[in-house]
């Protein structure tokens, strides 16, 4: 993709690259589209890289991407809608979800605290995406219904390695010959 120039069309929260920190951009403010890979937009803005979460991509004038869940008649986390979720999040340099990658090892739902702790880890133990990916995962678990609090632990072991990407991914990354 070309870098686009935009004016956001409202106030929007953003991820400032790598920190996580949360950042609010203006509305009416000039931000620069470096990259929209897996439904989020890297942009800059005042010198400092953001993550714009694709659910408010109307803010930078594109389509916003939706995540509708119908909540469970019984009131509890449904943990496919928890799966569902996770596979909307995409690691920010290649367009492959965080399940295919195999990066989610392990989900874990409280239905009495209503808290969904999840497993996960990195491609590099050193990757600098890290707090942005955890951002990531908070922020679209935490649009499951009835889920109050989501705690992400990243874990180094085992390993990440390429194994534990699905075929599919692997053929989209080009892995398979």
């Amino acid at each position: 993709m070309k870098q686009k120039m935009v004016v956001t069309e409202r106030e929007v929260k953003s991820r400032k690259v790598p920190s996580g920190e949360t950042v609010i951009i203006p509305d009416g403010e000039f931000v620069n589209i470096t990259q929209d890979l897996g439904g989020n937009y890297t942009v800059t803005w005042q010198g400092n890289m953001l993550r714009i979460d694709g659910t408010d991509a109307d803010a930078i004038g594109r389509k916003p991407q939706s995540l509708d869940f119908t909540a469970p008649a019984d009131g509890n986390i449904d943990k496919q809608q928890v799966w569902d979720a996770l596979e909307t999040i995409y690691d920010p340099e290649i367009p492959i979800n965080l399940v295919s990658l195999g990066l989610i090892y392990n989900v874990d739902i409280n239905q009495d605290t209503k808290q969904v702790t999840i497993d996960m880890t990195l491609t590099a133990p050193g990757c600098g995406m890290g707090p942005v990916l955890v951002g990531d995962v908070e922020y679209r678990v935490g649009l499951v219904p009835f889920v109050d609090n989501v705690k992400v632990e990243l874990v180094f072991d085992p390993p990440w390695s390429r194994d534990k990407m699905s075929e599919e991914a692997q053929l989209e990354a080009g892995l398979f010959f």
